[in-house]
């Protein structure tokens, strides 16, 4: 019998410095490990929320939703470190000041925009 939770998702395999995870044979750039958990995972929330809206506006076919819908999913991704300047290169201030302003600012445009 279930218990009615998801199960979760084992993690993917990583490169032996930690830097990418490896998915169905493809390497991609983990996320940031110094992220703190609650701010990671408020970034994936928002990531995951700005994915559906580009599926949402693509069926709409509203480019426009669209285009902004993408450049939250790219603000998403640099603030966890897994686009932009690599995250092992970046000293700890500059490190932290990516996620903080990354998070603050998805958080400013979903306020602002409901």
């Amino acid at each position: 019998m279930s218990s009615g939770k998801p199960k979760k998702k084992p993690e993917p395999e990583r490169t032996d410095d930690g830097r990418y995870i490896i998915v169905d044979g493809r390497r991609w750039r983990a996320t940031d490990p110094e992220v703190p958990a609650d701010t990671a995972a408020r970034l994936r929330h928002h990531l995951m929320s700005a994915r559906r809206a580009v599926g949402a506006a693509r069926r709409r076919q509203d480019q426009t939703a669209e285009k902004a819908a993408r450049r939250r999913v790219d603000a998403a991704k640099h603030a966890l470190g897994e686009r932009g300047t690599p995250w092992w290169e970046q000293s700890a201030g500059e490190r932290r000041e990516r996620w903080e302003s990354g998070l603050a600012a998805l958080e400013e445009e979903r306020d602002r925009d409901g």
